[in-house]
């Protein structure tokens, strides 16, 4: 099962180009401050704006740099049915430990669109798939009703949650296994997830507060609620404001005021207006991070 604090993974720039070293020490920096899991190619990846040989250097990367240290959930999501095939199937051939794949979007299949989707990858990959619902980014939202038909096939084996409806974590546990692994895409929101039945958190903030978030989920499995409280609320004006502004300019913001990489990002999004650079630099001071 995928639990506890798994990183959504910037893909760092320099002049236009992936920058390799930054990318593999954060990578180990992750894992050095305890970060349970890594995402490699998500939306805050980059991913729209990745080539598949882009793409697939960033999965291997991953994979080969957290040498089975903690495992690696790959972004393989598309909203062609065939080109998600074909990076789930690399994900699996590069060594990842799961797959995150997407709701389509822009086309909006119906709710047996989304069922049959996932279960050609299901059926034509052995890897642990993770759906990803985020009906803010992919306008069309999974049911809990198809969710407990596709929960039934093999390969799926999880999903990483971002409705900012914390009730979905009891109400999909309900009609689950107890080995599907219910995980939070919305940090400010963790804290209520892990409350009705959630087991972790696919976060951004962990790019920058990664030691903060492994003791948040620490602190929670160990029934300490008032640490785990704490340190929520030490962390709410990050989990705010690195999306005041499209993810992730923000974070590649607040990663390069810790000398992690640069705010380089790739169009259509642009780096954070210095107005919003004032606001990030606040969160990151309360958050004892600079």
């Amino acid at each position: 099962m995928f639990k506890g604090s798994i990183c959504a993974l910037i893909t760092p720039f320099r002049d236009g180009s992936i920058d390799k070293q930054a990318y593999i020490n954060l990578i180990n920096w992750q894992i050095e401050q305890g970060t349970q899991g890594l995402v490699p190619c998500g939306t805050t990846g980059e991913s729209p704006t990745l080539s598949h040989k882009e793409h697939m250097l960033v999965v291997e990367l991953c994979v080969k740099t957290a040498a089975g240290r903690v495992p690696v959930i790959a972004g393989a999501g598309s909203n062609s049915t065939e080109e998600a095939l074909m990076l789930t199937k690399h994900a699996k051939e590069a060594g990842a430990d799961g797959a995150l794949v997407v709701t389509p979007y822009y086309n909006k299949p119906t709710q047996e669109g989304l069922f049959h989707h996932f279960k050609t990858l299901s059926d034509n990959v052995d890897i642990p798939i993770v759906i990803y619902n985020i009906p803010s980014r992919s306008v069309i939202d999974m049911s809990v009703d198809t969710m407990e038909r596709l929960a039934k096939l093999e390969n799926i084996l999880g999903v990483k949650d971002a409705t900012n409806d914390v009730s979905r974590a009891t109400r999909q546990k309900m009609v689950v296994s107890k080995d599907f692994s219910i995980l939070s895409g919305e940090d400010g929101t963790q804290l209520g997830f892990l409350a009705q039945g959630g087991h972790g958190c696919i976060s951004v903030t962990a790019n920058v507060a990664p030691g903060l978030m492994a003791r948040f989920h620490s602190a929670w499995i160990d029934g300490d609620v008032d640490v785990a409280q704490s340190i929520n609320e030490q962390l709410m004006p990050l989990h705010k404001d690195l999306f005041c502004e499209t993810n992730p300019a923000p974070v590649k913001y607040a990663l390069s005021l810790l000398g992690k990489c640069t705010d380089n990002v790739r169009l259509p999004i642009v780096p954070v207006s210095k107005e919003n650079r004032s606001k990030i630099k606040v969160a990151m001071r309360a958050a004892s991070l600079i």
